[in-house]
């Protein structure tokens, strides 16, 4: 008998996040029709070539769990010198964020309907983003959800790997324990420096 110390395939990993699917709005659902295919990110796998994606080698932020796209259109809207991925789970979301760039004409945003951490290591180049954007993820409050918490160490090794040299990962949070935990993690990573 040979023995492996290869993972089971049948293994799952701990998701930061759950589906709340909800339900689409008729507008939600024409622009996930019509404007995805144009401003969603390609489908395959491996890296994505972000220049080519955009058409640009502008600065690129990503934001992971953009809610409605109010704020991450309203970015992009700022500042088109700019471009923006946005990463949502929730469908009306990213809906309502495509609805948001077809109203604007925005041309610097595309939009992944995916787990953020998933995207991160199987499409995103290393030292690709010049801003990663985190704001009020999910603070799992008991104590035996803590491990679903995305901020952990390898996700910050992660990001820190996706990254540019310079590049800053922007964290809020209103709930104070997570706000420590957050900190405790980044403060353990020799790649993260506190610019407050």
């Amino acid at each position: 008998m040979t023995e492996t110390n290869a993972p089971a395939p049948f293994l799952r990993t701990i998701k930061s996040f759950v589906r709340r699917e909800g339900r689409l709005t008729v507008g939600q659902q024409r622009a996930l029709d019509e404007l995805l295919p144009r401003f969603g990110l390609p489908e395959g796998e491996g890296p994505i070539d972000l220049a080519a994606l955009f058409g640009n080698d502008r600065p690129v932020t990503l934001e992971i769990g953009f809610g409605n796209g109010e704020s991450l259109a309203a970015m992009a809207e700022a500042a088109p010198e700019l471009n923006f991925i946005g990463v949502e789970v929730h469908r009306p979301g990213v809906g309502h964020l495509l609805q948001l760039v077809g109203q604007k004409g925005l041309t610097n945003v595309r939009v992944a309907n995916t787990d953020a951490v998933e995207l991160l290591k199987q499409r995103i180049p290393e030292a690709a983003l010049d801003r990663l954007l985190l704001f009020f993820p999910d603070p799992w409050h008991k104590s035996r959800h803590h491990k679903r918490r995305i901020v952990q160490p390898a996700f910050a090794e992660l990001v820190a790997s996706r990254l540019r040299p310079g590049g800053l990962w922007h964290l809020a949070t209103d709930w104070e324990h997570y706000a420590e935990h957050m900190r405790e993690v980044l403060e353990a990573s020799p790649a993260f420096e506190n610019v407050n």
